[in-house]
């Protein structure tokens, strides 16, 4: 199912036809050169030995793809884990397609391979699709439809960025998932974010335990005003505004409060903290703009 995506991922970008009509060559491996927007950064050793060995078994199944750049020199475009599997496995020759990518194809193209396979961790994706964006002049909703994400998908991965570097670190080494980094950017506090942080990584918090204490963080920051004990206190909110709740705050990465009063009626609250975030929630709200 991986190869059939990917498939249908490096046609849209190089067009089917072209795909199709491409001659698979033997090339030796040390003429080939690494990509240089190649977006993935750490590659598991595990994993490549393993391929390596199933490299040996069965030979390459699935070409490389490269770029000619003289008679003897080729920059990879896709396909790294594969040539490292092979140079590991001790083949001097691998199977490939040769294209004529663009700059921006290449990065395109070797995103494409990492997301739909899930090799890659969040942060370097977040920082493949924001140099989509600033080197290349992409839109979010192009980036999101060039590697099948929605746009809010996009936007949550690349607000990784904002964290501090350590958690930054604790994303790219895979200690903590891109749920848990999304949850922490809710709490804003740096001595609470770090504390949720090391519950995070000390006890195995679940992404969703680490939501509702990063909730809780965030209301007592807040310092919501007392309410007169003789008052009459607002009932148990139903279950299903809870998902909704819950639902809305996911997509939005920023927490979301549904008050539904008598009658039906009532109001959403969606809270920011900056200008720079109320943009990014309007983004989703209304891409095409108010």
């Amino acid at each position: 199912m991986a190869r059939r995506g990917l498939g249908k991922g490096l046609s849209a970008l190089m067009g089917r036809e072209e795909l199709s009509e491409s001659l698979v060559r033997e090339i030796p491996i040390h003429q080939i050169r690494a990509n240089p927007y190649q977006p993935r950064q750490q590659f598991d050793e595990d994993s490549l030995r393993e391929l390596a060995e199933s490299i040996r078994q069965l030979g390459v199944i699935q070409p490389i793809i490269v770029r000619q750049e003289g008679a003897e020199d080729y920059v990879l475009v896709a396909g790294e884990r594969r040539l490292r599997a092979s140079q590991m496995a001790g083949l001097e020759r691998i199977p490939a397609i040769v294209r004529s990518p663009s700059e921006q194809q290449m990065l395109e193209m070797a995103l494409v391979e990492n997301v739909q396979r899930e090799d890659i961790n969040p942060i370097d994706a977040a920082l493949a699709y924001k140099r989509l964006m600033e080197e290349f002049g992409l839109t979010m909703e192009q980036v999101a439809l060039r590697v099948g994400k929605s746009v809010p998908a996009i936007s949550n991965t690349i607000r990784l960025l904002q964290l501090p570097d350590y958690i930054v670190d604790s994303l790219k080494q895979g200690l903590i998932s891109e749920g848990h980094g999304r949850a922490l950017l809710m709490v804003k506090d740096a001595v609470h974010q770090r504390e949720l942080w090391e519950r995070i990584t000390a006890e195995g918090l679940s992404v969703r335990a680490t939501e509702q204490q990063a909730r809780e963080l965030r209301m007592d920051m807040n310092n919501p005003p007392r309410v007169n004990p003789s008052a009459p206190q607002p009932g148990p909110v139903p279950p299903e505004i809870k998902a909704l709740e819950y639902n809305l705050s996911a997509y939005l990465g920023t927490r979301v409060q549904v008050v539904q009063v008598a009658g039906g009626s009532g109001r959403i609250v969606i809270e920011f903290y900056s200008e720079e975030e109320l943009g990014r929630i309007l983004e989703i709200i209304a891409p095409d703009g108010l």
